[in-house]
């Protein structure tokens, strides 16, 4: 936030209620500065603080959204260069191309890409967004090609045109549906923004460097248009580079309001090679890419992009984790083997892969380690004999089986003596150090 929690607590009603959840308004104030409450809470802030808390705490980065319904897509929102200083807020969009010149196969074809998603550690990840490009220059051929797409899939659209008749027939068919205007330029600025206003739906600008990038942005602002994603057009790979950095510290670092805003990519543009895009769309998923546009969607690529970003704008202060608990895997049963491990996410995702592809039915108890790993959470003190024998006996496994076997990681041997004397008539078993050994190990279990 631009304020200090100091200057918070001084527009505050400093009432001391407690009805924000915190004892103080101090506490609060301190909580608001580090993003960690909203001023929605405060039930006695006067009309006045609250305009001046909202102004002051608004992001430097501007958040836009595209699209409606549950696949709208939120890009911006940035506080930190780095996300180690506290993490990144809104993952980029990616999109494909359709093009209105490509034949009825080809779109259908990339129709079908664009349904491409993969699973990884508990979530779904998938692109996001269509981009729609007028190259016919036919008014109603583009129209025809909304029309298509939208009847077709339900995701956030982007209108691709420099002309903006072309956008306003593509408008027209999916205003509903709050698509991206790309671009108001220099020479259509003025037609664009009418259309962009009109229909309240965000716009792209396309400058030829960041001074007019930024004059495109305060006309645009003057007309009363909001919401902005800025292509400082360069399609050169280091000044692309150059420029995503210069934006972000711009807006984050010199306060720069013309420049703060999300920005839109298309390494399709700059490199022709698809591993070529793929590694520079790479760079953009880290650099600060907030809508990165492919020329096209192949799993080989689109894949390790999902997951790099899922990666990359993760909160890297907490830990993905799953919930405590008994997990069941292929139909366990009373003599079915029960095997432990940590609320790691990545840890329970792979230990119950590899059970699943052991085909033995199996009982996994997951206990909360505050999503450490094993060798993480057992070095700190969290999974050990006296903080996992109160989980199993509690968790409800015994009234599940029928023997009284648990198979804890290869990790945790050092505490196989101690936890059988904490839970008192139970067999401990040391199971395998890695995942990959499971299968192996659960064939030869004997109740």
């Amino acid at each position: 936030m631009a304020l200090t929690g100091i200057q918070i607590f001084k527009l505050l009603p400093k009432t001391n209620c407690g009805e924000c959840g915190v004892p103080t308004c101090l506490a609060f104030a301190m909580s608001l500065a580090a993003g960690k409450a909203e001023l929605a809470a405060c039930p006695y802030v006067s009309e006045e603080a609250k305009a001046q808390l909202t102004e002051a705490s608004a992001p430097p980065i501007r958040m836009v959204t595209i699209g409606a319904g549950d696949r709208a897509l939120k890009v911006g929102g940035e506080t930190v260069m780095f996300r180690h200083e506290k993490r990144f807020e809104s993952p980029p969009g990616f999109a494909i191309i359709i093009s209105d010149t490509m034949d009825e196969a080809e779109v259908n074809a990339r129709l079908e890409r664009f349904k491409l998603r993969y699973e990884r550690v508990g979530l779904t990840l998938r692109p996001d967004l269509i981009a729609l490009k007028g190259d016919s220059g036919d008014v109603a051929r583009f129209e025809a090609l909304v029309n298509k797409v939208k009847q077709a899939s339900q995701a956030g659209l982007i209108l691709m045109s420099d002309n903006p008749d072309i956008l306003k027939a593509g408008l027209a068919a999916c205003s509903e549906r709050k698509p991206l205007l790309y671009a108001a330029t220099k020479e259509n600025l003025e037609a664009v923004a009418g259309l962009a206003k009109s229909s309240s739906c965000p716009v792209a600008v396309k400058g030829s460097g960041l001074e007019e990038v930024a004059e495109l942005t305060e006309k645009l602002t003057e007309a009363g248009v909001k919401d902005i994603v800025i292509d400082s057009g360069s399609r050169s790979l280091r000044q692309a580079f150059q420029d995503q950095i210069i934006i972000r510290s711009a807006a984050l670092n010199k306060k720069f309001r013309l420049l703060g805003y999300p920005t839109i990519c298309f390494p399709g543009e700059i490199a022709a090679d698809p591993m070529k895009e793929a590694v520079i769309a790479a760079m953009f998923v880290a650099k600060y890419g907030g809508i990165i546009v492919l020329s096209d969607f192949q799993g080989e690529s689109l894949f390790p992009l999902l997951v790099a970003r899922m990666n990359i704008y993760t909160d890297p202060q907490r830990p993905l984790a799953t919930t405590e608990g008994i997990y069941e895997i292929g139909g366990p049963g009373e003599g079915s083997p029960v095997l432990l491990t940590s609320n790691f996410s990545l840890t329970y995702f792979i230990v119950s892969g590899e059970i699943e592809n052991s085909k033995v039915p199996s009982w996994l108890l997951v206990k909360d380690t505050e999503g450490l790993s094993v060798m993480t959470a057992w070095a700190a003190g969290k999974f050990v004999a006296d903080t996992i024998a109160p989980f199993v006996k509690k968790c409800g496994i015994e009234d599940k089986i029928k023997h009284h076997k648990l198979v804890i990681p290869g990790y945790l041997a050092p505490e196989s003596g101690g936890l059988e004397e904490e839970l008192g008539g139970w067999e401990v078993l040391v199971g395998p150090r890695e995942g990959a050994h499971i299968p192996a190990y659960l064939k030869t279990w004997q109740p």
